[in-house]
């Protein structure tokens, strides 16, 4: 099962962001115990570098990019995925970016905190919640 992490599930982890951080840190673990296919889009290692920067030191944000890398599969960015988003139906040129780089990748859903942006998504879209609900009641 291939599913793409917003960004912001990604922070969440990372910066320990209550209450949003503890299903984000599960579904995570799912990762890192190959029970779950983690993709990233390539713009979300770039964003989540730039803003842990604000808040880390330059080592830190360092460690936890490379932490990124080891557990995920980065969704590439490229020439036809920005010419899709760029046609695509989304209000938010960055989700809509992140939608056509997991489409293009082969996920099967989109994790997100932030559902409302993913309305014209192709591909489900579940918050951590409602995505872990989502394979308890398939397993």
């Amino acid at each position: 099962m291939k599913i793409l992490f917003d960004t912001n599930i990604i922070l969440d982890v990372l910066l320990d962001r209550k209450p949003f951080s503890e299903n984000g840190a599960y579904l995570l673990s799912k990762v890192e115990r190959s029970e779950i296919n983690g993709l990233v889009c390539a713009t979300t290692v770039t964003t989540i570098h730039y803003l842990l920067s604000k808040y880390l030191t330059r080592k830190e944000a360092i460690t936890s990019i490379k932490s990124i890398m080891a557990l995920f599969e980065v969704a590439s960015v490229n020439r036809l995925v920005i010419e899709n988003a760029l046609e695509s139906k989304f209000s938010d040129f960055e989700d809509s970016v992140l939608h056509e780089s997991a489409r293009h990748a082969g996920a099967e859903y989109i994790v997100t905190r932030n559902i409302k942006d993913f309305t014209k998504s192709k591909i489900p879209a579940y918050t951590p919640t409602e995505f872990l609900s989502m394979i308890e009641s398939l397993s």
